[in-house]
């Protein structure tokens, strides 16, 4: 992708959790931009017995939901997740369903369309009358998904596996960022992730921020960002750090040839 001689060197802005950077940062020099990294947060594992029960309970249900990469990790943690199992599990998208085989020899369903809008829409998760459903997941993120599933007549099970502490933003990386030209861009994968980033980010950078690019990784976050201020939104065909930085490529060569 960095054959294009008129691309102007360009920014990618991760907001991904502190040490998960790595996928983002080589889709993006692949593509001839650097990556700074601005992590919100952290992600720590509950490591309890109250936890190990719930999602006990969780993996028990007829159909199991796992809402991110991080929630199979941090279940893998808790307990082993190869163990004989009657329901149905399904993940958000491609990296989470790739975690889960990692895991587990059963079979894991994922929507194409990776996101809560595409996960709803599998028919496995269409009609929940009477059954039990399991959300393998974090306090925040995807309400969506629990709000439907309840709503579709399930009995739902939810198992916090993990929770994000917020950081505050690097000082070396902000000092980082005031030194990059323009054109910026923010790979947008989560509406908590953005909250906090707007919170916290010095004021001399605020004006500077809103004038990047966001790429985001739904439409649902690209509304979002849109209603925070970003006037410069593109959507992505996907949450996977390949699908952001081509979006967000090929956002840059058409502007530059414009």
């Amino acid at each position: 992708m960095n054959s294009d001689a008129h691309v102007p060197e360009w920014t990618l802005i991760s907001l991904r959790p502190r040490g998960q950077h790595a996928p983002l940062r080589r889709a993006a020099q692949a593509a001839g931009a650097s990556v700074v990294a601005l992590s919100p947060w952290a992600l720590q594992v509950r490591d309890d017995d109250a936890s190990r029960a719930r999602l006990a309970r969780a993996l028990a249900a007829q159909r199991v939901v796992f809402s991110s990469p991080a929630a199979v990790q941090a279940a893998a943690r808790l307990l082993p997740l190869n163990a004989p199992r009657a329901g149905i599990w399904l993940a958000v998208g491609a990296g989470t369903a790739a975690a889960l085989r990692a895991h587990t020899a059963g079979p894991v369903l994922a929507p194409t369309r990776m996101d809560s809008e595409g996960l709803l829409a599998l028919p496995e998760l269409a009609a929940l009358d009477g059954l039990d459903a399991g959300l393998v997941t974090a306090p925040g993120g995807r309400g969506i998904i629990a709000a439907t599933l309840v709503a579709r007549g399930a009995t739902l099970h939810r198992a916090d596996v993990y929770q994000r502490v917020p950081l505050p933003l690097p000082p070396r990386a902000l000092q980082r960022l005031r030194r990059r030209p323009a054109p910026w861009v923010v790979a947008l994968s989560s509406g908590e992730a953005l909250e906090l980033l707007l919170a916290k980010v010095p004021q001399d950078l605020l004006p500077r921020l809103r004038a990047s690019l966001v790429v985001a990784a739904s439409a649902r976050l690209a509304d979002q960002a849109r209603a925070t201020g970003f006037a410069r939104v593109c959507v992505a065909d996907g949450p996977l750090p390949r699908q952001l930085v081509q979006a967000a490529h090929a956002a840059i060569i058409t502007s530059a040839s414009s």
